[in-house]
């Protein structure tokens, strides 16, 4: 087990989600959490409680998996998560995000607009009709913008995307009430003495 799947198993068994984690060249390890999706659409929010707790945890953790670490920060992923894994994605379908891909599209790398999920059966059929220009991923999202003109819909795969986020959204509700959906797009094609913990903004 390596020391990422440690922080994550630390982090999932202490009842949280664990966002994103990194180590970087200087010895800063930075741990992101939030709230389980449940605890989160409640209301709950990550607090600095929340964060000292992971931290104590992580500071034994570290030490017992002789990580080594100048200073470690465990906080909120803030209003702007990142999106990083399938669990995410699924989470925040309805939201409106921000990916950059690795390779420009028509173009481009950024768009903006809602996420959905693209049905099982609705990307076996593009594949069947020849309308993927390759072999559609077993897990396929979708992100519905605007061109200027009208409503588009761009499909991707978590492989094709260099980043992705929840587009920030202010709101002393949260992000309670989803947006309408989208009505038939037309598709594109295709440290230690200073540990740090900081409760922040969070959805």
């Amino acid at each position: 087990m390596n020391w990422q799947e440690a922080v994550e198993k630390t982090v999932t068994g202490l009842g949280y989600d664990l966002v994103d984690c990194e180590r970087t060249p200087a010895g800063l390890v930075r741990v992101y959490i939030d709230k389980l999706p449940e605890v989160a659409l409640a209301g709950g929010l990550i607090d600095v409680d929340d964060c000292e707790r992971v931290t104590r945890q992580l500071q034994y953790l570290l030490e017992v998996e002789a990580c080594p670490y100048e200073r470690l920060e465990v906080s909120s992923p803030g209003l702007d998560r990142p999106l990083k894994k399938s669990a995410d994605y699924a989470r925040f379908v309805g939201e409106e995000i921000e990916i950059t891909l690795r390779m420009p599209f028509q173009g481009r790398k950024k768009y903006q607009g809602l996420l959905s999920a693209v049905p099982a059966a609705e990307a076996a059929k593009l594949e069947v009709e020849g309308l993927a220009a390759e072999p559609v991923a077993a897990e396929t999202w979708r992100i519905v913008f605007n061109d200027g003109k009208a409503d588009q819909a761009l499909d991707f795969a978590l492989e094709e995307l260099r980043e992705a986020r929840l587009v920030p959204v202010v709101s002393f509700k949260g992000r309670g009430v989803k947006p309408e959906p989208a009505k038939k797009p037309k598709r594109a094609k295709a440290e230690r003495k200073d540990d740090k913990v900081d409760g922040g903004p969070d959805q």
